[in-house]
């Protein structure tokens, strides 16, 4: 593997909508990220994953484009974007942009001309049949929309008003190419790219994952727009395996950097059920789904993305951690967990000071697009309206788009306007305020173990071996020719046992006392520890 520099980078992902508004009117804007880098500086973080701030009517929060060369108004202006780009990298802090190539808004220039003239060379950026066939749309209902003005049916996998689009036509996919490179002159440091294996949909085939074009497009992108230069590119692909992962990451494959897999993403929710039938976490099957990705992947053949958040995910503090009594200790034992595995971790923003899901008292407070539709295909069915909230209390995508809680005062510090969405009202007591201001907090935490990312080797290159424990205890080895480390993390409100034949060298991170002996060590309710052994 030749090392480049995202296998010891951390990168903190920005929702854009919801970090920090300067003008007053409870949108978060580009000017807010601006203003809070130096606290992403001193955080120490390597990058910036950007959620989309282009031009779009914001059906689904950015997620639906109308422009790719322009900003949305609401988060300021290109002038905006290009300070951004600067004072970031006066900071050594990279941007990387959302890239949204699935599906365009139904206000874009090209899916407006395809509607009004369907013998235009657009008409065929997008997907259009004379029927609809079984294809149903990820937010729920039919994939399929009808046009009454053409008497065809268009694509959508996503939100009506997200069309898909038609990978298989050979200008459209130009178009997409100049803009990435549009991007790349500007100086951002790679893409993070939004349903990514989607893009090779055969939707005649009831394909719309993985299809059998998809990696010849990846490498078609790479080579008209990403070769030669030195970029992190991460897919998003639900449907990933590590054999999957390898032909993405697989450097010789000139395709992507690495992907976000979400097997144990999956284990929020019933097995063979949909997202809203949510359960309790499974450790055994954690612990067997991330070791799995950490020996199946191999450091040659692919690269990990670590992560537990994004805007799409509940807080995990919430549905895996403890958010309660042992909210920081919960929230420090998951950081230790994952950011001492091999791969790259990412950070979404209020990880690193524990924020929480929001307690969502009605469906006028939600917004969510995904949410919306559940609540709505539900409510027909005959589920209770405390029973559609209880479901997107755990698991609605608005729990992590709540705004950022900076300090103590009025919403949070994030805004002096009215929030476009509620601050959590527990914000006076988790806030950056009050974090940066104890030095024993879980920013602290998060910022220990970025600095090691950044100046220990052993995290990129030492092997990974599982080791047998009680259900509830975590515990692995990253083994290197010279040292070995020891990784031990409770996952669960109650005391648990650890034995081992080990013997401590030095101590690495911990968010517990260390222990005396590692032949057994008592474990309190989550604890954790990392330290080297013999």
């Amino acid at each position: 593997m030749q090392k480049k520099w995202w296998h010891q980078a951390v990168i903190y992902q920005i929702y854009p909508k919801s970090f920090r508004d300067t003008n007053g009117d409870g949108i978060g804007d580009l000017q807010g990220i601006i203003s809070k880098l130096d606290y992403l500086d001193y955080l120490g973080i390597t990058a910036i994953w950007l959620s989309p701030v282009y031009q779009s009517p914001m059906d689904d929060n950015g997620y639906d484009i109308s422009d790719y060369e322009a900003i949305a108004h609401e988060f300021g202006s290109m002038a905006d974007m290009e300070m951004l780009l600067t004072e970031a990298r006066r900071r050594g802090i990279r941007i990387i942009m959302d890239l949204v190539v699935n599906h365009t808004s139904d206000e874009h220039a090209w899916f407006i001309e395809a509607k009004a003239n369907p013998s235009s060379p657009e008409r065929e950026y997008y997907i259009w049949r004379d029927e609809p066939n079984a294809l149903d749309s990820i937010f729920g209902g039919s994939a399929w929309e009808y046009d009454d003005a053409s008497g065809q049916y268009y694509l959508h996998f996503f939100g009506k008003k997200q069309p898909d689009l038609n990978w298989e036509n050979p200008v459209l996919r130009q178009k997409i190419y100049d803009m990435m490179n549009f991007w790349i002159d500007k100086g951002i440091a790679g893409f993070r790219m939004d349903v990514i294996d989607m893009i090779g949909k055969i939707p005649d085939r009831l394909i719309a994952n993985n299809g059998p074009k998809l990696h010849d497009y990846l490498k078609e992108m790479h080579s008209q727009t990403l070769c030669g230069k030195d970029l992190l590119t991460v897919g998003e692909t639900w449907g990933a395996t590590p054999d999957i992962a390898k032909q993405y990451s697989r450097q010789e494959n000139h395709e992507l950097s690495m992907v976000f897999q979400f097997e144990h993403i999956g284990l929020q929710h019933e097995e063979g059920k949909d997202k809203w039938s949510y359960t309790d976490l499974d450790v055994p099957r954690l612990k067997s789904i991330l070791s799995k990705w950490q020996t199946d992947l191999g450091v040659t053949e692919g690269w990990n993305s670590l992560f537990w958040n994004n805007h799409d995910l509940p807080r995990v503090l919430s549905i895996w951690g403890n958010s309660g009594v042992y909210r920081e200790k919960s929230a420090k034992a998951l950081a230790i967990l994952l950011h001492l595995m091999r791969g790259t971790p990412y950070i979404y923003q209020g990880e690193e000071i524990g924020m929480t899901n929001y307690p969502f008292e009605n469906l006028d407070q939600i917004n969510d697009l995904e949410s919306l539709h559940f609540a709505k295909e539900a409510s027909t069915k005959g589920v209770s309206q405390e029973a559609i909230l209880d479901a997107i209390r755990v698991v609605g995508r608005d729990n992590a788009r709540t705004p950022m809680q900076w300090d103590n005062t009025e919403n949070a510090g994030f805004s002096n306007g009215k929030p476009w969405l509620a601050v959590n009202p527990n914000y006076k007591t988790i806030n950056v305020a009050k974090a940066l201001a104890d030095k024993s907090s879980i920013f602290y935490t998060y910022k220990a173990l970025v600095n090691l990312r950044k100046t220990q080797d052993w995290l990129v290159e030492a092997d990974y071996e599982i080791l047998t424990t009680a259900d509830k205890v975590f515990a692995y080895l990253r083994k290197n020719e010279e040292k070995t480390y020891l990784v031990v993390v409770n996952l669960s409100d109650e005391s648990q046992s650890f034995s081992s034949r080990y013997d401590m060298v030095s101590e690495v991170i911990a968010n517990r006392p260390y222990p005396k002996t590692l032949k057994k060590v008592d474990l309190e309710p989550w604890g954790a520890f990392c330290v080297e052994v013999e």
